[in-house]
């Protein structure tokens, strides 16, 4: 009996032993392949729709925000460069200590115009009275904002037709329409956002197509318009510690402002780089080489329908029922100033591409 008991005890520790050491084996193949899933699933780029919008990632890392519903626009805040660094200021949507505060509408990357239809897009509440709710306004901020919202417009949010991600890319598409106060619709907008990276840069190309969908659209003569970044407070010229504007054909900081370009570069410092950002304007895009209405302070604006500069005017542009209109911009997110990005080589490039 002793013997047997001692065989079946030990029978039993061995049972124990290997039924553990199969426990082990196979906890460590989920483990690992959960971290290949893992892994796999951090490479390429990712499009991932949040009850705020969407977000964008490449190789697991975050590129972009695409936000709806939190102002009078969507918009794209935050946005990374290529060594992850928020390539644009935060305010509003963070306050940040030493940052600049002024033109509240200013939200990372946007587009507004000042006069589709006689609507208002570029500026929002926030721009005539700030973060003040309504029970705490005095009486000089309700007549700013009784004033502002009788011109206000919206660029309501439809729906998104389509959300893709690949090794490659990420795409967003979505639908839009431009309304006033009274839900007045004004002009339809169909909206894609491209991301890719190209070697030490990151792109994001915003191809936009207007379409007269519900009578007559007439866009305005007007200076604050277009498609717009805010840059980082840092990189700003005003702020003097390195920021530079240059156009393709040369003219930098304040004189380029009005002037007609393929492209536009504003890089400075962010952090301890020196990092920049150049728009791209496609040759197929309307009234190509764009007018820019880029300033020292920061405002980054590709406007082809403002006339900034009297001498070479824009003017404004009404779309017959069913016509449309179409604009085609590129951002490039690149390391040290234009030269260092080769931004004119990128717009080459870019140029060439058929749309």
């Amino acid at each position: 009996c002793y013997v047997q008991r001692r065989h079946n005890l030990k029978h039993m520790h061995l049972t124990a032993v290997f039924a553990r050491r199969h426990l082990i084996i196979a906890y460590s193949a989920v483990a690992l392949g959960l971290a290949a899933s893992a892994q796999a699933a951090g490479k390429g780029f990712t499009a991932e729709k949040t009850p705020a919008g969407v977000t964008i990632k490449h190789d697991g890392q975050p590129f972009a925000e695409y936000v709806i519903g939190e102002a009078n626009k969507p918009y794209l805040f935050p946005v990374y460069g290529p060594t992850g660094k928020s390539m644009t200021r935060a305010f509003p949507m963070q306050k940040v200590e030493g940052e600049q505060i002024d033109h509240y509408h200013h939200r990372g990357i946007v587009f507004g115009h000042q006069d589709i239809n006689g609507f208002d897009s570029w500026m929002e509440r926030g721009s005539a009275v700030g973060d003040t709710p309504d029970d705490k306004l005095n009486d000089k901020q309700k007549a700013s904002l009784a004033k502002a919202m009788t011109k206000l417009g919206f660029i309501k949010h439809l729906g998104f037709k389509e959300i893709k991600a690949d090794a490659k890319q990420a795409v967003i598409v979505s639908e839009n329409v431009y309304e006033n106060v009274k839900g007045e619709k004004s002009v339809t907008e169909i909206r894609t956002l491209t991301f890719r990276v190209d070697g030490d840069t990151r792109l994001i190309d915003w191809d936009q197509e207007f379409i007269a969908k519900d009578g007559e659209v007439k866009f305005g003569d007007a200076k604050d318009a277009g498609l717009s970044i805010r840059v980082p407070t840092s990189m700003a010229v005003d702020t003097k510690k390195g920021g530079r504007i240059v156009t393709s054909t040369g003219i930098t900081d304040k004189d380029a402002w009005s002037k007609r370009a393929p492209w536009v570069d504003y890089s400075g410092p962010v952090g301890e780089e020196t990092l920049g950002v150049a728009m791209l304007n496609h040759p197929s895009s309307f009234r190509h080489p764009t007018s820019w209405h880029v300033r020292t302070y920061g405002l980054f604006t590709a406007n082809c329908f403002g006339t900034l500069d009297k001498n070479d005017p824009n003017g404004p542009h009404t779309l017959k029922p069913g016509e449309k209109l179409v604009l085609r911009h590129r951002f490039v997110f690149h390391k040290g100033d234009e030269k260092a990005g080769n931004i004119a080589a990128a717009y080459e490039r870019y140029a060439k591409e058929k749309k």
